[in-house]
């Protein structure tokens, strides 16, 4: 039954008016089923649904023997009933898409370059690349292609505002440092209540932490590192700050000068690699072409003069924003003035490694009422989008 609910076109524009005329779908010729489009075809054979019990079962036939499998709930800090129709890892990878505040402000973290322009990179954009990544290698594998997913779109929700300088300028506050993967799965992510697998693949996926214990763990560390040193290197390239030419000759020989020969090339490489020796990782000769390449990014990319600079600067403001919150903290929205676990310094950590670079800056303005000169600046040489040039 069509709901009475009307809606008046008046003032509405050529477009509104279009579409308003599919508010409530197109009626089938069989009774009782609404569709997008008017004449959808009847499909012919089996639409029996596969629920989540049905695609557990088939794990066994569809993935390689050293696939993490989904069983039940999984195995999360706090026990849940399992959903009828996602594994426990579908579940970890929606609500990382859709619970998670922190993975949609990565839209507004930089990667490389502080306020990208339009066709560079932020943290959120990164995180889709490195999923494209880890789901061709996994997929090849035969692994567990949605936990892989889950790992990379959840691997940098732990990173603050201004890619990996917020990391040094958040040191001095956490006990043992402050890395962004442990933060992201144990602080960031904890709420959502995450299974052990996902969990593990984001606090680990740095190189210079511990093994994951999946597979897949391994296959997001890799394809991490693969995704962000190509695209970066394209992304300079497109500032004018580098070009192609430039790359070392081992990386030309044998990925080639384009990110998309790049990508092939690594991907391929640790497909065939990890098959040939039965575990996770590349060939010597090109993990030495990739760590070239990420050498070079440090050396004519992120540890260039004015990189150096903004990092400095961005130590320095966000470093005055925990120190004034962790002093005021009835100035932070979610402020929980009687925690005995989490005091006033610590929450001031979380509340400034969530911010975006925009907020940041917003924040740096009104609460500290900090110089424009001093704030970091974007590509453009403006301090952030909303400043005149």
């Amino acid at each position: 039954m069509e709901s009475s609910h009307r809606i008046t076109a008046a003032g509405a524009t050529i477009a509104a008016r279009r579409s308003m005329q599919t508010m409530y779908g197109y009626r089938s010729e069989m009774d009782g089923m609404r569709q997008a489009h008017d004449g959808v075809p009847t499909l012919a054979g089996d639409l029996a649904v596969m629920d989540r019990e049905a695609r557990e079962n088939s794990e066994d036939e569809l993935m390689s023997s050293h696939a993490t499998r989904a069983r039940g709930a999984g195995n999360r800090p706090r026990p849940e009933e399992p959903d009828p129709w996602r594994t426990c890892f579908e579940r970890d990878r929606d609500r990382i898409l859709h619970k998670a505040t922190a993975f949609r402000r990565l839209a507004g973290k930089t990667q490389v370059f502080i306020f990208p322009e339009d066709h560079q990179r932020t943290r959120l954009t990164h995180a889709l690349e490195v999923a494209q990544v880890a789901r061709a290698i996994a997929t090849a594998l035969r692994l567990n292609v949605v936990l892989a997913e889950a790992i990379a779109l959840g691997h940098d929700c732990g990173h603050g505002p201004f890619g990996h300088a917020s990391e040094d300028a958040l040191d001095p506050y956490v006990q043992g440092g402050f890395d962004h993967a442990p933060w992201g799965a144990d602080v960031t992510l904890a709420a959502l209540n995450l299974t052990f697998e996902v969990t593990d693949g984001i606090r680990n996926h740095s190189w210079s932490r511990p093994v994951p214990a999946t597979p897949e763990g391994e296959v997001c560390a890799l394809a991490d590192r693969i995704a962000y040193t190509t695209h970066d290197a394209e992304d300079a390239a497109r500032s004018g700050i580098v070009t192609p030419s430039d790359l070392p000759p081992l990386v030309k020989e044998l990925a080639g000068s384009s990110r998309s020969c790049q990508l092939r090339a690594f991907i391929t490489d640790v497909v065939v690699t990890s098959s040939d020796y039965g575990a996770i990782g590349m060939s010597s000769a090109m993990a030495d072409a990739l760590g070239q390449l990420r050498a070079w990014n440090y050396e004519r990319i992120y540890l260039r003069p004015e990189s150096v600079d903004q990092s400095k600067a961005v130590i320095r403001m966000l470093r005055a924003l925990v120190e004034h919150f962790a002093s005021h903290p009835g100035e932070m929205p979610d402020w929980e003035q009687d925690s005995t676990t989490r005091d006033a310094a610590f929450q001031a950590v979380a509340y400034v490694a969530g911010m975006t670079d925009r907020f940041a800056c917003g924040q740096a303005s009104k609460a500290l009422s900090w110089p424009e000169s001093d704030m970091p600046r974007g590509i453009d040489l403006q301090a952030h989008p909303d400043t005149p040039r």
